[in-house]
């Protein structure tokens, strides 16, 4: 079915490349307009090269290929006033404010610094907090509130490895985001606005796939390529499934982000090739 978000506005973060970029295009390809915000830095604790400027501008390209709007602005999720100045642009062009994607997230496995924890928390947690806060007081009945977490949200192991205080952050953050998500649903759904979680696992994007990654799943390498990690991805998937391809997540993002999921508010939406099943009964959240 065709423009399932026709005629709506959505507010995305981390949008200038890999899941931002995809739920952006998917989005605007099924008819929203799109306020789209990215950091366009990298952070002195995160080991790989975070999105630039020339990647907001391709996803601004591929938006607009689809006939749709967009407004983009370089923004810090971390910086409250910067995500109101964007959406207060946003709502100045677009008139209001349907969906929010909180998708911007970082990582730094094994990075074994205070810092490294307290920045991936800040992005990955106050980040998605302060997408919320920002994008709230135009929300209506009807919107969609769509957060990102991960399926280290779920999985006690990944507490339990030694993965730095990078990766503890991640775990930390993500979990948090879990039950941000069932407690503002909560909060909203007198309003008739959804809330929901998405919890990927991996995905093949610029934060997996990169020189510092490989290497993390290919600690016996001197060198390892993307060739090299994808048989330790595959070792971890019950399904066997490596990484997912951006476009699947952005499909569980429209379900969301459209009326077909008018009922449906404070799920936890594991996209994780049966990786958690072992950890978990039938409980929403462990």
């Amino acid at each position: 079915m065709a423009g399932r978000v026709s005629g709506k506005v959505a507010f995305i973060t981390g949008a200038a490349r890999g899941l931002g970029r995809s739920h952006a295009v998917r989005l605007a390809e099924e008819g929203a307009d799109i306020i789209a915000v990215d950091l366009l830095e990298d952070i002195d604790s995160v080991p790989y090269p975070l999105a630039t400027k020339e990647d907001l501008e391709e996803t601004v390209r591929q938006v607009r290929a689809t006939g749709q709007r967009i407004v983009a602005r370089q923004a810090d999720v971390r910086v409250l006033s910067q995500l109101q100045a964007a959406v207060e642009r946003g709502i100045e062009k677009f008139g209001k404010l349907d969906i929010v994607v909180a998708q911007a997230g970082i990582i730094a496995l094994n990075v074994d610094l205070p810092q490294a924890f307290l920045d991936v928390v800040q992005v990955n947690m106050v980040g998605v907090l302060n997408a919320v806060t920002a994008a709230a007081p135009h929300l209506q009945p009807g919107a969609s509130v769509i957060l990102t977490g991960s399926v280290a949200a779920l999985l006690p192991e990944v507490a339990e490895e030694d993965t730095g205080a990078g990766g503890l952050g991640y775990a930390h953050a993500s979990r948090h985001v879990a039950r941000l998500g069932h407690d503002l649903a909560r909060v909203y759904a007198g309003q008739q606005i959804r809330v929901n979680v998405i919890h990927p696992t991996n995905v093949e994007s610029g934060m997996m796939d990169n020189e510092f990654m490989h290497h993390a799943f290919r600690p016996d390498m001197d060198a390892p390529t993307r060739e090299d990690m994808i048989p330790a991805l595959v070792e971890k998937s019950p399904m066997g499934v490596p990484w997912l391809p951006p476009s699947h997540v952005s499909e569980a993002v429209l379900y969301f982000a459209s009326d077909d999921s008018q009922w449906v508010t404070g799920q936890q939406l594991m996209l994780d090739g049966g990786q958690v099943l072992p950890f978990t009964d039938a409980r929403v959240l462990p």
